[in-house]
């Protein structure tokens, strides 16, 4: 289903909450993967559970781990916890900025137009 260009601009309100819910997600998507991380580190890495949170946020938040891990498995885990880290990470500001980016598609009439042939 196809939006009519002459379709009324959704008003500010129904931006906010768009806004909102992506936030919302995003934050989860962040929350759900720093439990892992410190479950992760807490269990494999036999870090302390303050320091398990230390070192999941630092990966998470892109800065690099803390302590130093000596079994293979927590190196392991580490190493896949650092490139999950990062996906989440730009997925979760892709999806804060898409209610913006969806705005201003709406607001200058950029929507891709499967009439012009090409499909």
């Amino acid at each position: 289903m196809r939006a009519r260009l002459s379709a009324r601009f959704p008003p500010r309100r129904v931006f906010l909450q768009r806004a909102l819910r992506a936030f919302l997600i995003a934050m989860l998507a962040i929350a759900v993967s720093l439990a892992l991380g410190v479950l992760g580190y807490h269990v494999l890495g036999g870090l302390p559970w303050i320091d398990a949170l230390l070192n999941a946020s630092m990966i998470l938040g892109g800065m690099g781990p803390v302590d130093v891990l000596t079994t293979r498995s927590a190196k392991l885990f580490a190493s896949a916890y650092a490139l999950f880290s990062g996906v989440i990470l730009l997925a979760s500001v892709a999806v804060m900025i898409s209610p913006v980016l969806h705005r201003i598609l709406h607001r200058y009439h950029l929507e891709p137009d499967s009439t012009d042939g090409k499909d």
